[in-house]
């Protein structure tokens, strides 16, 4: 037997001796993708795919992983950790082929003010936390259901997160010089910044304006070179051949060390776990969230499947390993894994080679990096915050319909003044409650006796239920037919409709063939009228219901013998006129 490359990717069957089974087993669920591609057999020139997009994407990490640090109120070095520590792990033991693990921008917004909030320490006894959250929830099959956010929340966080990286960035690409602290919230941060306009650097806003300046000129005329970097560096070298006045990575940092640190865990205790724990559970849905919407973007540009439940295990252990080495969270990153993509990535390996492309550049180049203008970095992000916002997704929404615009704008907002993680859960809940008002108003009673057939060929004799007169006029017979998804939200729309004519008839049929779902309100808005029935004496039948809706109905008393089950509605008139030629008549209940 044949299985599919599909089936293959997400682990959706596992052999045993006798043949093939439906349900994976715990294995094929948690294989890394590493383990597959090796498998399928791994040679000199898969490697030599995976080297170039591997230092391809290095070159895109390098100034990218410092400037986040740095705008999350760490050091740059800190970046650096994490992207060749957690991008290590990310790459070799996920469930993508293609993910690319670092330091990600949707999270310097919370990794700031964690930082500020509990400092260092806290913010690494966080990041480690949410690795255990995050490598639990993996266990417990929790990432197949990051697929059903809606869309539209996702469009607005990302848009969200965007215009607070730019904002965070707005000190450094016009060189000001504040009083105090800079101010977490965005409004208090604008109005201090506004206040301190007069301090501007004009030659800081020039670097910043010739690193954006230079990225976006090499993604017109050459997109394939790495723009970030050659603008960073051709900024530094300008800088500092002319000795501009601008504030650099040596002077306000100190430089970068030119190796990991030795693994260390913060210091832990009830009092700061508890402290730390929205933070970490803000981290762990936020990384969940991220890096599963990264892998389903590298499936959509190769056509393969990723397991999303391995590949939170990996980035519970990412996120572990990355405190250890005094890293910040890491993440899937949307951006560096489609760039490995495009570079031709083969596997896993290739986020492998990133991370140690990355530890040997820092081995290198980590005295020069200490001539960085902060504000190259911060054009750097400026660049990305523009790019992160999806300008023809947004705009789909706002005109396809007012239920998604509102799910957009409402999780825009409330990232933008109130808090990511409430952005979410205020976007998913609406959009489940859109959701739901759209199912209810799909569903559909129809009645008819009899209820047409389908137009079917003739075929062999027996196949076609003979044309009866007397059902076609029978007054004592009503038929309704169901059709759609019967839940909770339909409940009273069918409900009123079952109570007007339960018993008004002798013999009612509810035809539930065109039902794909039933829940328990729907059944017991069913046994209801059952009973309803019954006590008019009433033969109540309920024809085409799938095993699971079955299940339901009678889990909820919708049982013999005051209700009979049949296949179709044929066989419960058949059933009927069997009865009346016997001389049977319904017993009142």
């Amino acid at each position: 037997m044949q299985v599919s490359g599909e089936a293959q990717e997400t682990g959706t069957v596992s052999r045993t001796r006798t043949g093939i089974h439906d349900k994976p087993t715990f294995l094929e669920l948690f294989t890394p993708k590493l383990v597959t591609v090796l498998r399928e057999g791994y040679g000199g020139a898969q490697l030599r795919a995976d080297a170039i997009a591997g230092l391809t994407v290095a070159i895109v990490a390098l100034p990218l992983s410092m400037a986040i640090a740095i705008a999350s109120g760490v050091s740059p070095e800190r970046g650096l950790y994490t992207a060749i520590v957690g991008g290590f792990l990310i790459s070799a033991l996920g469930g993508s082929r293609f993910q690319i693990g670092g330091p990600a921008g949707a999270f310097i917004v919370l990794v700031a003010a964690t930082a500020h909030r509990h400092g260092l320490e806290g913010l690494l006894l966080a990041t480690m936390m949410s690795g255990v959250f995050m490598l639990a929830g993996g266990y417990l099959r929790l990432g197949t259901y990051i697929k059903f956010i809606p869309y539209p929340v996702t469009v607005g966080f990302t848009a969200g997160i965007a215009i607070i990286i730019f904002a965070s960035q707005l000190k450094d690409l016009f060189g000001l010089t504040l009083a105090g602290n800079e101010p977490g919230e965005l409004v208090e941060r604008l109005s201090a910044l506004a206040e301190a306009a007069p301090t501007f650097n004009a030659s800081a806003i020039a670097v910043a304006a010739l690193t954006v300046g230079t990225i976006l000129a090499l993604k017109r005329l050459r997109p394939g070179w790495p723009g970030m970097l050659i603008a960073v560096v051709a900024v530094s070298l300008l800088a500092g051949l002319v000795a501009l006045p601008v504030e650099t990575i040596g002077t306000r940092f100190g430089g970068i060390p030119r190796s990991l640190p030795l693994p260390a865990l913060p210091p832990v205790s009830l009092e700061r776990i508890v402290a730390v724990l929205p933070d970490a559970i803000s981290f762990a849905l936020l990384g969940a969230i991220e890096s599963l919407l990264s892998a389903v973007v590298a499936d959509g540009m190769t056509g393969r499947r990723h397991r999303s439940n391995c590949e939170l295990v990996a980035q519970g252990l990412a996120n572990i390993a990355s405190a250890l080495f005094g890293g910040i969270c890491a993440t899937g990153t949307i951006a560096r894994t489609a760039t490995n993509v495009r570079a031709g990535a083969h596997g896993p390996v290739s986020g492998m080679l990133h991370a140690l492309f990355l530890l040997g550049f820092m081995f290198v180049a980590a005295p020069l990096a200490s001539y960085i203008p902060l504000a190259a970095l911060a054009g750097v992000l400026a660049v990305v915050a523009w790019n992160m916002i999806e300008k023809h997704a947004i705009s789909a929404l706002l005109r396809s319909s007012r239920g998604d615009a509102l799910v957009l704008l409402a999780t825009f907002l409330l990232v933008i003044f109130r808090d990511l993680t409430e952005g979410i859960v205020v976007g998913f809940a609406l959009g489940a409650v859109l959701f739901i008002d759209r199912m209810s108003k799909a569903i559909a009673v129809e009645a008819q006796v009899p209820l047409p057939l389908d137009d079917i060929a003739d075929g062999p004799a027996g196949d076609r239920e003979a044309y009866h007169a007397e059902a076609a006029s029978d007054p004592h017979t009503v038929i309704y037919r169901i059709s759609g998804a019967f839940f909770f939200g339909a409940a009273s729309t069918v409900g009123s409709v079952l109570d007007r004519i339960a018993d008004q008839r002798r013999n009612f049929i509810l035809d539930c063939s065109a039902v794909p779902f039933l829940d328990s309100t729907a059944a017991s808005v069913i046994e209801g009228a059952v009973r309803k029935a019954g006590r008019a004496g009433v033969r109540f039948f309920i024809t085409g219901t799938s095993q699971q809706a079955r299940r339901m109905l009678i889990a909820n008393n919708v049982r013999p013998p005051q209700v009979r089950y049949k296949a179709s509605t044929d066989a419960a008139l058949r059933q009927l006129r069997n009865e009346e030629d016997a001389g049977e008549a319904p017993t009142p209940g």
